[in-house]
């Protein structure tokens, strides 16, 4: 269910033009430390559970740096983490008994995404990816903006994590 990576997970490789180092970020909303910055939306009783869950990603991106954008590449890129929060709560409102908790968290050149859910599915790109039919984009769209994604399921606990990955704009 991932695409390959040519890096660890929360590392995409060599910064551009041979810059070394790492920026240390601030401390994280859930009190972590090491660069670090996560943040949780429970959805629990919640209505309009995608517009929610957009409001609480931005907010979060406004925290962290991300907006407002200086450059164009910075404003798609966080446009990008927007739209894939959208897919991802979609899909699990669409096919997995809606979603349970959303968690955001930036480390390194690295954002990712998890909706959790109470669902049994499996998301999988629709195959053949028909872009001029409605329906059926969300799960490709996630695959084309983001590093790597894939479902965590715990043994004995219904439902599971559904988790994205997408880079840190430049």
């Amino acid at each position: 269910m991932s695409t390959t990576r040519p890096y660890p997970p929360g590392d995409r490789g060599p910064e551009p033009g041979g810059a070394s180092g790492t920026a240390s970020a601030p401390a994280s909303a859930s009190g972590e430390g090491g660069g670090r910055q996560a943040r949780r939306l429970s959805f629990e009783d919640a209505s309009g559970v995608v517009p929610l869950a957009r409001d609480f990603t931005r907010e979060a991106l406004y925290a962290w740096g991300w907006l407002p954008s200086a450059t164009a590449d910075q404003r798609a890129a966080a446009e990008d983490v927007l739209l894939v929060v959208s897919e991802l709560v979609t899909n699990a409102c669409l096919h997995a008994e809606g979603p349970d908790e959303l968690s955001i968290t930036c480390e390194k050149k690295v954002i990712r995404l998890e909706v959790s859910d109470r669902g049994t599915g499996q998301p999988a790109p629709r195959t053949p990816h028909r872009a001029g039919r409605p329906g059926g984009h969300g799960m490709f769209i996630v695959q084309r903006l983001c590093l790597d994604w894939g479902v965590v399921r715990t043994p004995g606990v219904a439902g599971k994590r559904v988790w994205a990955e997408l880079g840190a704009p430049a």
